[in-house]
């Protein structure tokens, strides 16, 4: 009981530091609020590792995400005929957006992975890990998270399939 009691504070206590990182990547590329796609960036941040073990165990290049991101804006430009197709895109340069005073604000998708997160963490003994943030993110078939996956052309049954392979590895250590 106060092991799982514990646990809960610690989970907690991720939680609250994705939010804040997730805002800081959110802000720093000119948004005011996080995406899924923002707390994703904040698991690569975790100590524990594993959000972006999970990436390379699917032979994805964890930094280049934020990239892919980038891109794939910069397709759904082209594609509403802002950017010319034979074109190169303008040169973007995200304004920095200062942290949000008040209360956490972010996207709708937020409330989407936080759900998936809570109904993973209720499936799984293991302490909330960064790979469990990716799986959560997965939840997701549409929006920026997967169309940066799909720019990074990453199989999003493989990624999960890798998320879940190291929770497993973390939960037998």
């Amino acid at each position: 009981m106060l092991r799982r009691l514990r646990q809960t504070f610690r989970d907690m206590k991720t939680i609250k530091s994705l939010c804040e990182r997730a805002e800081q990547h959110a802000n720093a590329s000119g948004q005011t609020e996080p995406g899924a796609e923002h707390f994703i960036l904040a698991a690569f941040d975790l100590p524990d590792g594993t959000a972006r073990q999970a990436f390379c165990r699917a032979n994805a290049d964890p930094a280049q995400f934020e990239a892919a991101i980038a891109r794939q804006y910069a397709l759904a430009l082209q594609d509403l005929g802002m950017i010319p197709s034979s074109g190169s895109a303008p040169a973007m340069v995200p304004v920095r957006v200062p942290a949000g005073m008040g209360p956490f604000r972010a996207k709708p998708a937020v409330k989407a992975l936080m759900d998936a997160l809570w109904q993973l963490r209720k499936a799984d003994a293991a302490p909330l890990l960064g790979a469990h943030v990716v799986l959560a993110a997965l939840s997701a078939t549409y929006g920026v998270t997967p169309r940066s996956l799909q720019c990074m052309g990453l199989d999003p049954a493989q990624l999960a399939k890798s998320a879940r392979d190291e929770i497993a590895a973390c939960t037998a250590a």
